[in-house]
């Protein structure tokens, strides 16, 4: 892996995870199931926040969700999503936690209409992956169009801003900035 020195600006340098996070998670292909689901889930609580509060206390989601087993988050009871709410390491907002429950459940049932959910969610593009030119918005027609989808499947926390924002972390969209060595344009003009 080369060395990376220009990042997208929006990245706080002064923070080791969001610059690991930006260098080797943010933007790469996702396929993996477990991986889908817990980003979901985290991007869910992410509405009204910032990205980089939820990265914070991603151990602590980690933790709080079971390692984000979905067999285990579908059973969560009331008791459950109380505990959770006194959960000071994690973002305790009740409409989240049971938002989170509900959608664990949704997602199941979007792998067993779909095979997986790697195959729904790819499925919009055809299994491509979509290079922006970089300019800052926070929708598209594409996140537009999962949301609605994912709303009536009966999900929440799904809007399209929250979506978009997913559908880069896992790199259906690719959206580095010019300014960042991770560019599409950029690496096209790397020998």
């Amino acid at each position: 892996m080369r060395a990376i020195e220009h990042r997208c600006s929006y990245v706080n340098l002064k923070n080791p995870l969001y610059v690991r996070y930006h260098d080797e998670e943010w933007g790469v292909l996702e396929h993996s199931d477990q991986k889908l689901y817990e980003l979901l889930i985290l991007e869910s609580f992410q509405a009204g926040l910032s990205w980089e509060c939820i990265l914070n206390k991603r151990e602590n989601f980690r933790i709080a969700f079971d390692g984000f087993d979905i067999d285990k988050v579908c059973t969560y009871d009331e008791a459950k999503c109380a505990e959770l709410m006194g959960d000071t390491g994690i973002v305790r907002n009740r409409r989240k936690i049971t938002a989170a429950v509900n959608n664990s459940i949704v997602f199941k049932a979007i792998q067993q209409e779909f095979g997986s959910f790697d195959a729904y969610i790819w499925g919009f593009t055809n299994g491509e992956t979509i290079v922006e030119d970089y300019h800052i918005r926070t929708t598209s027609p594409l996140s537009d169009t999962v949301s609605k989808d994912l709303k009536k499947r009966g999900m929440k926390f799904v809007g399209s801003t929250i979506i978009y924002s997913y559908l880069q972390a896992i790199g259906v969209l690719n959206a580095h900035g010019e300014e960042c060595d991770l560019c599409p344009h950029r690496l096209e003009a790397t020998p």
